[in-house]
């Protein structure tokens, strides 16, 4: 009897983190469904399934159907939504309420589509793309005031590092919950100073999916200590 392909599904997989965690785990054995806002093929990759997802809608008929009766071993969720700095005065709360739905709402739509699928997977994990500027402890203590960062993403990304500690509590002794800083990664969203390539960063997190640590809730930075909240 073919054992069964571990599946992955994953969101913002058409650039950057997102692809090279897509190239990663297909190259790696697994089945994956690659979510993009736009459309996008994977010809030369069999077991790569291709779905067209915007996280800021309820999953689609598509994305649930690529699924099928599957069980989903590792939920990705990648995509991600920023802003431009700006001085207080002229920030826009627009922009940080759109963050927040891609970065917050986005990942907690597709934990509850995806839920009975992870329920009938045998060690299962939701790992959700964080920064290490989520972190308020590290932010209250003035650690990267130095940065330019939008009041959108800090924002965003601290309330998705409790959406991953609210999950891991809530899920507890069923499905691992982590919150994943890759690293500074050289993508089109990264900063002037990043330098780590991201097919590193995918390569070292199929890695820590496949040494079924334990730990739940987990806020790990890719190839460093694990960060504080």
């Amino acid at each position: 009897m073919t054992p069964r392909r571990r599946l992955a599904v994953i969101t913002g997989a058409s650039r950057g983190l997102g692809k090279s965690l897509v190239e990663e785990f297909s190259d790696a054995g697994w089945a994956v469904v690659a979510a993009t806002r736009a459309p996008t093929t994977w010809a030369d990759r069999q077991q790569v399934t291709p779905v067209t997802h915007d996280v800021r809608h309820e999953p689609s008929e598509e994305l649930l159907s690529a699924i099928g009766g599957r069980s989903v071993d590792v939920l990705i969720n990648n995509a991600a939504q920023g802003a431009q700095h700006a001085k207080l005065g002229d920030i826009a709360a627009e922009g940080v309420l759109n963050a927040v739905d891609v970065n917050v709402a986005g990942p907690l739509r597709l934990v509850q589509a995806v839920l009975p699928h992870l329920l009938t997977a045998s060690d299962p994990v939701i790992i959700n793309i964080t920064s290490r500027l989520g972190s308020l402890s590290a932010q209250a203590r003035g650690d990267y005031s130095e940065l330019s960062t939008s009041y959108a993403y800090k924002i965003s990304k601290a309330a998705q590092n409790m959406l991953t500690i609210s999950l891991a509590q809530d899920l507890a002794g069923t499905v691992r919950c982590w919150a994943v800083h890759p690293g500074k990664l050289a993508t089109e969203m990264g900063r002037a100073d990043a330098f780590k390539d991201p097919q590193v960063a995918a390569r070292e997190l199929r890695e820590l999916v496949d040494s079924g640590d334990r730990t739940s809730p987990r806020f790990v930075s890719l190839g460093a200590a694990d960060l504080a909240w």
